[in-house]
């Protein structure tokens, strides 16, 4: 009988790590890495349940990390099998997963030169070789249509409408003659938002396995190009400098696209614009390119021959003395760097070197996991340990949920609204207790459906 592990994201958001056995053989939906509170992120360094040499596929619903940045760990203990993803994941994941790889190594390097770790020595989850080999196991499928694994699993893909590549995963188990299909959402994606197509619609599954990220509410209606030009304006005006912790893919593409719009109208000045993060600006190449994930308001502009995701007077910087020069900037500018929970990378020596200032703004435009720097804030904390100092926070943060690229609990309900009949049961994972709990209860009262929550390393008979 089919079986169904749930190895992560089970009362958490991040970890996404889902194991379906059939006929002796077991396919790994996503390998991500834990992120947040320490008791979540040590889950990293345990052993797996199962052996990763058992494991014979994986295939990847998106390219973040938290769904993909276990890989090289997984390799390096072990597993020998294809991973599988359509081309656009794939060339993200070249680029994530190497950037992962160098942030662990850099913050172990860092960690034992400022002597803040309780390892001696502090080691990376894995090394940028780690990396590298995980990469060789990469195996491109189509991004849509049915296709074959082995006999046991096929899959059909469907755009999730969440970042680059971003995809719903129909995976049909085939077992004793017997059909069951389990679909998979992955990240859900928004409706109407720039660049992007809508989630699309999938009509039927025997199994749902959906993330809950906002499952507790609603984004706010309010128009986010208001609220980006207000404090955009009243930053400046206050001669002060706008931090932004955003996640390379996805968010700083969105940002940067409606920034641009808001110069042309001349709703805000043209401020120097500073893209700190050279993933960021490799991926910001890649949204150009792959135009099959463009939605039809961008793809005219760019037949227009605008530049949409670049501001008017944009600086990026790849090199590390470029970006320690950014600290000299004293008049009013936009940094825009990951990570967009602000736990690792360059951004974290921004809000290091701007936090104290008053006249300054930290703009929170994702979703911020418990126990991460970007949440510490966004709860109104007055200091902040980063780097194994404590930082004074005195500069303005403010937070503009409505630049979320997960659905919240109106648009998941809109996507299972095209389900043509009722699973046999929903389980809910990406998902704090609070979020994924509401959700339970909001589909249960308006759909009527079988919905539970998942928990950490249970396994359900798939009957």
């Amino acid at each position: 009988m089919a079986k169904l592990t749930f190895l992560g994201a089970a009362g958490c958001v991040t970890g996404s790590k889902h194991l379906v056995e059939a006929n002796g053989k077991r396919l790994l939906v996503d390998c991500g890495l834990f992120q947040g509170v320490r008791e979540i992120r040590q889950r990293n360094w345990e052993e797996l349940p199962v052996d990763p040499a058992s494991i014979d596929w994986v295939i990847l619903t998106h390219a973040h990390i938290d769904h993909t940045g276990y890989l090289p760990r997984l390799v390096s203990e072990g597993y020998r099998g294809p991973i599988l993803a359509n081309a656009a994941t794939y060339e993200l994941c070249q680029l994530l997963l190497r950037d992962s790889a160098h942030l662990q190594e850099e913050d172990a390097l860092y960690a034992a030169k400022k002597g803040y770790s309780r390892h001696k020595p502090p080691l990376p989850l894995y090394t940028v070789e780690e990396a590298e080999e995980a990469l060789t196991r990469f195996q491109t499928i189509p991004r849509s249509g049915p296709y074959r694994i082995s006999d046991e699993f096929s899959v059909t893909l469907y755009d999730a409408g969440h970042i680059l590549g971003s995809s719903i995963i129909q995976l049909a188990i085939n077992e004793g003659g017997k059909s069951t299909v389990v679909v998979f959402t992955g990240d859900i994606g928004r409706y109407n938002q720039p660049i992007l197509k809508d989630p699309q619609p999938v009509v039927h599954g025997d199994y749902l396995v959906s993330e809950s990220t906002y499952g507790d509410r609603d984004h706010p209606v309010d128009a986010r190009y208001d609220q980006l030009a207000d404090a955009v304006n009243r930053t400046a005006k206050r001669g002060g400098i706008i931090v932004v912790p955003a996640f390379a893919v996805g968010r700083t593409q969105t940002l940067l696209y409606i920034l641009r719009q808001l110069e042309d109208q001349k709703r805000i000045p043209r401020l120097p614009t500073y893209l700190d993060s050279p993933m960021a600006i490799s991926v910001t190449d890649l949204y150009e390119k792959h135009k099959e994930d463009h939605d039809l308001v961008f793809r005219n502009e760019e037949q227009q021959g605008e530049d949409p995701l670049n501001c008017h007077e944009v600086h990026m910087t790849r090199a590390v003395e470029d970006s320690k020069k950014i600290n000299l900037v004293k008049s009013p500018c936009i940094i825009i760097s990951a990570s967009g929970m602000a736990s690792g990378g360059r951004i974290v020596h921004h809000l290091i070197h701007r936090l104290p200032d008053p006249r300054n703004l930290v703009m929170l435009v994702g979703y911020q996991a418990e126990g991460t720097p970007g949440r510490a804030l966004l709860n109104g904390v007055r200091s902040l340990r980063l780097h194994g100092e404590e930082v004074s926070v005195r500069a303005e943060v403010v937070d503009l949920p409505q630049f979320s690229a997960h659905a919240d609990r109106g648009e998941i309900e809109r996507w299972l609204g095209n389900f043509q009949a009722p699973p046999k049961q929903m389980f809910l994972v990406h998902g704090e207790p609070s979020g994924a709990e509401a959700l339970e209860k909001t589909l249960i009262e308006k759909f009527h459906w079988p919905v539970k929550v998942a928990e950490y390393r249970e396994t359900v008979e798939l009957l």
